[in-house]
């Protein structure tokens, strides 16, 4: 077994094969632009190299936080573009948030030179930092690439390899570097220099928030919170901010890809709550980060938080992957009857509930069976959990 371990673990990052290489792949030649979003460390990078890698022709590929590709990409000319792009027909754009304008010139290059496909990622939604940039609408593509999954984990190591690696997931999380790692010591001072250093730093640098300290609050609150409903008039008064200032907090925190708000499910019946929200995390290690807690799940009273954040995100990013337009909720009625996760489609309402005891007897609730008879009904626990998330 442990021969085994150091084997997975030399070769690891080479093997692991991301969801979205194929998908995107299927885009070159479209004349289109195909903008990859993800959080900072996230693997965008390595996913271009990885596709650079498997084309005919070599791609000209540009780094956005290069101040020289900045300046050429300013003049923005025919002739400019044609003596740069020359014969490429794949341009790759990494860190394309950093370009001033970058949508104007990303519309500009896809409408002038037809034979000719981009692909730009940004570790931020491009309009966080390009307020004036024109649309791309009808000339893109977008996907958002996550922490690595569990269905990315089980494509390159088996059912064996991905449950091995079980309980570092729920307490480290997923980031392609953290997988790597073998040293607790080693992964704790990666997270918590991921979160400080590398995470929050479009917010800081683009939207000039003084004080930072406010925003790592606000984060330690909603990270003591997961799987609860959130009043921003709570967390206004905890951190003596107004609710307006902690509604932009949490957009720009959403648009960096830490957090996500899940609103509350209903077809306008009367005892459905409708108007609360909750926020979860994108990785388990990063808000274990943010709390400063990293000790073993026998250690921890907080598993079912760790369980239901790491179920909610792995099965969107399973969906996502999918290229599934699904909406999330959670629902509740005002006599406390409730679900974790509803996931709705244009074909399926599905109900999940998320019991880190496999033993726990839950039912469906009456009031959601009698009113959404149609709906599938699932209880996702650590022994049935990859079925949900990888199938």
């Amino acid at each position: 077994m442990f021969f085994w371990l150091f084997l997975f673990k030399l070769n690891e990052m080479d093997s692991i094969q991301r969801s979205l290489k194929k998908e995107i792949e299927k885009r070159i030649g479209s004349n289109k632009v195909v903008l990859l979003f993800g959080s900072r460390r996230v693997g965008k990078t390595k996913l271009l190299q990885s596709i650079a890698s498997t084309q005919k022709q070599t791609p000209l590929i540009l780094n956005g936080e290069d101040l020289d590709v900045q300046q050429l990409l300013a003049k923005r000319t025919s002739a400019n573009y044609q003596r740069l792009i020359g014969k490429h027909s794949l341009i790759m754009i990494d860190e394309a948030q950093n370009v001033p304008d970058i949508g104007k010139h990303l519309k500009f290059m896809i409408d002038t030179f037809p034979k000719v496909t981009i692909i730009a990622t940004g570790s931020s939604s491009f309009d966080l930092m390009n307020k004036s940039g024109e649309p791309l609408t009808g000339r893109n593509f977008q996907y958002i690439l996550y922490p690595i999954s569990q269905e990315e984990l089980m494509m390159s190591y088996g059912t064996l390899g991905t449950k091995q690696q079980f309980d570092d997931r729920l307490i480290f999380g997923s980031y392609p570097e953290v997988i790597t790692m073998t040293d607790r010591e080693e992964r704790e001072l990666y997270l918590k220099s991921l979160v400080q250093n590398y995470l929050l730093k479009d917010i800081f640098i683009y939207e000039n928030i003084q004080n930072s300290s406010k925003i790592f609050d606000l984060l330690k609150l909603l990270a003591f919170q997961v799987g609860s409903e959130v009043s921003l008039e709570e967390l206004g008064r905890n951190l003596s901010m107004s609710k307006n200032t902690v509604e932009r907090y949490l957009d720009l925190l959403t648009k960096v890809f830490i957090i996500y708000k899940v609103g509350g499910f209903s077809t306008n019946l009367r005892k459905e709550v409708v108007k609360s929200q909750k926020w979860y995390f994108t990785d388990n290690g990063i808000r274990n980060a943010i709390i400063s807690d990293f000790r073993p799940l026998q250690s921890r009273n907080d598993i079912g938080q760790l369980w239901e954040n790491f179920c909610f995100y792995e099965r969107m990013k399973y969906m996502h992957y999918k290229r599934k337009k699904t909406e999330y909720y959670f629902w509740r009625t005002y006599d406390k009857q409730e679900i974790d996760m509803i996931e709705k489609d244009n074909t399926h309402l599905r109900a999940f509930e998320f019991k880190w005891s496999e033993k726990s007897k839950t039912k469906i609730p009456k009031f959601f069976a009698d009113h959404y008879p149609n709906a599938i009904f699932e209880v996702v626990h650590p022994e049935n959990y990859l079925d949900y998330m990888t199938a």
